[in-house]
């Protein structure tokens, strides 16, 4: 009798330590889970005061190069492109391509001597600056916590725990295309 009770003492233990150990990955996927779509909520912040402040930086900038309407018919459309999104992959597009079009943007800005001692327009090319920064942030945060949780459903034993529970791994880091890399190049000689 008492090696009854000394197995059952063993299964129930082993039921136990399995069930927190299942519960407490479990947890933890539903926290990394929400910790992404939290993250992603903050660059979709930054992006809305990014996209907020283009209408001002254009304007500031028509002013001064008033034959430069390409640029700003980029500029709109990129901008519409973001407001128009609604997954995130779609988001990450528009975004780079708004970086893009920002950076032609400045690039003919720099052409303008009056317009780059224009206060308005510092003050704008300063507050995108910032936002920029904000925005690389919180990709930076965001491209880690997938990056951790994409690791929590890879390892030993939590990958049990996510097919039992169906957490997948996410593929939606957000990377920088490369044509973003390289130097502008802007010819007014045409």
């Amino acid at each position: 009798m008492r090696k009854i009770w000394i197995i059952l003492g063993v299964i129930l233990a082993t039921i136990f330590i399995i069930g927190s150990t299942y519960i407490s990955i479990y947890n933890r996927f539903v926290t990394l889970d929400e910790n992404i779509t939290a993250s992603w909520a903050q660059i979709e912040n930054q992006l809305q005061r990014k996209y907020d402040l283009i209408p001002n930086l254009i304007n500031t900038v028509k002013g001064y190069a008033k034959h430069e309407k390409e640029i700003f018919t980029y500029v709109a459309d990129a901008r519409a492109k973001l407001l128009g999104a609604k997954t995130i992959q779609e988001k990450i597009t528009a975004s780079k391509e708004i970086e893009s079009a920002l950076a032609r943007l400045l690039a003919i800005a720099e052409n303008y001597p009056q317009l780059k001692a224009n206060e308005n327009f510092i003050r704008l090319q300063d507050e995108l600056a910032g936002t920029e920064n904000r925005i690389a942030n919180e990709r930076r945060r965001y491209n880690e916590i997938v990056k951790n949780y994409n690791i929590l459903v890879k390892s030993f034993p939590s990958n049990i725990v996510a097919k039992l529970s169906g957490f997948r791994e996410k593929n939606i880091y957000f990377e920088i295309k490369q044509e973003a890399k390289e130097n502008i190049k802007i010819d007014f000689e045409d």
